[in-house]
């Protein structure tokens, strides 16, 4: 009989049915990193959707055989020390695909008609005091006929593309950073960065991609360009994007992730109180459509791991 052990089962609150094997299911709502090799002591398989997972929790773990991370991001698994160990990993795929191109386009919008000044304004009775039957506040922009530059050309990026057309927008991929050679389809990353009126990113967090964007990067966009992240937080530097957004150097940002989540000890960022800056709690997955879809492909995921059938491994 499996033990199943889920360290932060809170972070998907919908219903998990149990897998169809013989198992012993444990559960816990969130997990400390001092708490991770206790709680999975006797584990055959843990799942962890952001619990962090090192070399020495899985080094102290001698039963484990399988992790099955509870989303799409792997950066929270060492992946090599699981793999010295023989241990599989399997991750999420696919289920994401409408959900997170629709919050990218909704904070798109959302910045491009200015719609947080319009509540601020609406909150202090501009309308009200309104000497036209309407009130004429920040500018307001179409997506129709912008540039959007997508980096990060997979599923996430693709989605975000189709819709992004359906507005009327000029698609543009980004070619890797510093590549020798731009490929077919795809636009140099510099040269993107400047011709595009928004920056949408859609990659994994690695050692390439941490800090992908700074302050030279920032430099190149337009100065009424706008920043979407959806990803993850370590891929843009924090201190850089919020000297560029006071500096007046870019048109506005819509920021889903943060490089340390929850931002408990606090961030520049939530403190700045600026006007084009939109920072959601990291729920641009988190539809009930999607988070339903996750949970069952987790579950099917340790299912066809134990009939020797594995799918997503890493």
């Amino acid at each position: 009989m499996l033990k199943i052990v889920f360290l932060d089962r809170a972070s998907l609150p919908v219903a998990i049915r149990p897998p169809v094997l013989p198992h012993h299911w444990i559960e816990f709502d969130a997990t400390s990193p001092e708490e991770v090799v206790s709680r999975c002591a006797e584990a055959d398989v843990v799942i962890s959707n952001k619990v962090v997972l090192n070399a020495a929790a899985i080094a102290a773990l001698p039963q484990l055989k399988l992790v099955a991370i509870a989303a799409t991001g792997v950066n929270n698994v060492d992946l090599s020390a699981a793999l010295a160990r023989d241990i599989a990993v399997c991750n999420i795929r696919g289920y994401a695909d409408a959900t997170v191109p629709e919050h990218a386009l909704a904070l798109m919008l959302a910045l491009l008609r200015n719609l947080p000044a319009y509540q601020r304004d609406m909150a202090v009775g501009k309308w009200q005091q309104s000497p036209h039957f309407c009130h004429f506040g920040a500018p307001i922009r179409d997506l129709n006929g912008r540039t959007l530059l997508i980096i990060g050309a997979g599923s996430l990026g693709q989605g975000t593309a189709k819709l992004a057309r359906a507005f009327g927008m000029q698609v543009l991929f980004a070619e890797h950073k510093g590549a020798k050679a731009v490929r077919d389809g795809y636009v140099d990353f510099q040269t993107g960065l400047e011709q595009a009126d928004i920056v949408s990113l859609h990659c994994p967090l690695t050692a390439e991609t941490k800090g992908l964007i700074s302050t030279a990067e920032l430099a190149w966009m337009k100065h009424d360009a706008v920043l979407i992240n959806t990803a993850r937080g370590g891929i843009i530097d924090e201190v850089a994007l919020l000297a560029a957004l006071q500096a007046g150097k870019l048109g506005g940002a819509g920021i889903d992730v943060l490089h340390e989540e929850p931002p408990s000890q606090g961030n520049p960022l939530l403190e700045a109180n600026l006007p084009n800056l939109i920072i959601t709690p990291h729920v641009g997955w988190a539809s009930f459509e999607a988070m339903s879809q996750l949970a069952e492909q987790l579950i099917g995921n340790i299912e066809a791991w134990a009939e020797g059938t594995p799918r997503n491994l890493l």
